[in-house]
């Protein structure tokens, strides 16, 4: 195991990542959810090695902070001594109830799976940066809407049969559309994008294909044979319908998929995708049919001491909880209850401190560890955070988010929100409708941050029209107008 990885890589178990507050590590089981019990091993290993916290992101991974080189393997050896086998390569991401929802188009996971299979055998996991992913979307009442992804696949009844809506580069607002196709092409499509990113280079992303790459991916299904798929050329990642073999299928008597050509890797890969979410808060009951009801519950900020998530897990255990699932939008899914067992878990986790209702003023703020958790923190994130959310509640609705980030790398939410305040040598610095990397307009000290914000949601209130939200008002009162009252004693 190394030490630590690269910041921009992902910190998989096996390459954790330097952080502030030591070492941390990522990590998503390969059969979706957890059992219980592992669950608890899995925090109680997190007490033993690390600094007491787990974190569900945004995508819905699970971290395990504050860890030393010796510590990280010592968690690794755990975690594969209770047989929780978490995913490598590139990731293949499906909705938290797949396979569960009733309300589903059709079950992702089969074609994830293929997908998967396609991508280890083409041998384009090492080809890859650490960031590009793959999104399968069987729809139902969680999508993954708002998850960013290279490839988005999403299922649609069109004639009374299933296909799939494929497009790249986005979240399920943003991406551009491709086709609509059978599973079998999905499959081949979707490897086939991966395919022409890999031969850009490990800094690329289905952003940086070309119209031409493009258009022949979504019209090669239409070809007749013998040039079904669309070829790439070594020389400039750009590709050819005449080609008679196929990049991302095998076909009998010839050569293999991971035997076609590709251009050498360029270059090593920066970024974050970290960021997402899904429309709907995975926050609430939801009935399963036959697969009885599942509870969500949300981890304020993404982040919950260990013990908590013992306590918590530890309640569900005899009401009946069957398997744990991560959900995108920092939530944990306790899966297989009756009504009553939920409403009865629901208490103990809101003792604990945990999210139980989906309009909870938490959500709408993303705040990183901060200080004094994290090494690199300026400010108490999480006190302004649980400040402000006690304090302006009305303001916070569903149009905007509020991110607060204890330095200028953005962990929490690297995309740019309506607010943003992030801790800097001058204090706390009101970013407007932008990313904590950028420069703020204004500041004051950290600790008096959350007044600042107060300012702001007074004359939100006062100055609100009806029914309008708070990003339509604070977009009327302007970034110079919000950057005064933040500013204002």
């Amino acid at each position: 195991m190394k030490a630590f990885s690269r910041r921009g890589a992902c910190p998989a178990l096996s390459a954790p990542m330097q952080t502030g507050d030591g070492l941390l590590v990522r990590l998503n089981p390969v059969a979706g959810g957890l059992l219980p019990k592992s669950l608890i091993a899995l925090g109680e290993s997190a007490l033993r090695h690390g600094n007491g916290i787990i974190e569900v992101t945004a995508r819905g991974s699970l971290q395990i902070r504050g860890l030393t080189p010796a510590s990280a393997r010592l968690l690794a050896m755990e975690v594969d001594a209770l047989g929780i086998a978490v995913r490598t390569g590139v990731p293949v991401e499906t909705g938290p109830l797949a396979g569960l929802d009733p309300q589903e188009v059709a079950d992702p996971r089969p074609l994830a799976e293929r997908i998967r299979a396609a991508i280890e055998e083409a041998g384009l996991a090492q080809r890859l940066g650490p960031k590009v992913s793959v999104i399968v979307d069987g729809g139902g009442r969680l999508t993954m809407d708002a998850v960013t992804a290279d490839v988005r696949l999403a299922a649609v009844q069109s004639n009374g049969r299933v296909q799939w809506n494929i497009s790249v580069a986005g979240d399920g607002q943003n991406a551009k559309p491709l086709v609509m196709v059978k599973e079998d092409a999905a499959c081949d499509i979707a490897v086939a994008v991966l395919r022409m990113v890999a031969e850009k280079g490990r800094e690329a992303h289905a952003r940086d294909l070309t119209e031409r790459q493009l258009r022949s991916l979504a019209s090669w299904h239409s070809v007749p044979p013998p040039s079904v798929l669309p070829d790439i050329s070594p020389a400039r990642g750009e590709i050819e319908l005449s080609s008679p073999l196929s990049p991302i299928t095998s076909v009998a008597g010839r050569a293999t998929a991971s035997e076609l050509p590709i251009s050498p890797l360029a270059g090593e890969m920066s970024g974050r995708t970290e960021g997402g979410g899904t429309d709907r808060q995975p926050i609430g009951i939801f009935d399963l049919a036959e697969a009885g009801f599942a509870l969500g519950i949300g981890l304020p900020f993404g982040s919950m001491p260990a013990k908590n998530l013992i306590d918590l897990t530890q309640h569900a255990l005899p009401l009946g909880a069957t398997e744990i699932r991560l959900a995108p939008g920092r939530a944990l899914l306790f899966i297989g209850l009756s009504p009553t067992s939920c409403h009865s878990l629901q208490q103990p986790a809101a003792s604990l401190g945990f999210v139980t209702d989906a309009a909870d003023p938490r959500t709408k703020i993303a705040a990183c560890p901060g200080a004094p958790a994290c090494a690199s923190g300026r400010i108490a994130t999480r006190y302004i955070a649980e400040t402000i959310a006690a304090e302006n509640r009305d303001i916070l609705d569903s149009s905007f988010t509020l991110h607060i980030s204890g330095c200028a790398k953005g962990c929490a939410h690297p995309g740019p929100a309506a607010l943003t305040l992030v801790g800097g040598d001058n204090g706390a610095g009101l970013v407007v409708d932008g990313t904590a990397k950028a420069l703020p307009r204004g500041y004051r000290p950290g600790y008096d941050a959350a007044r600042g914000i107060d300012s702001i949601a007074a004359a939100i209130r006062k100055t609100r029209f009806r029914g309008e939200t708070t990003a339509a008002c604070l977009t009327r009162l302007g970034a110079a107008g919000v950057t005064e009252l933040y500013r204002q004693e």
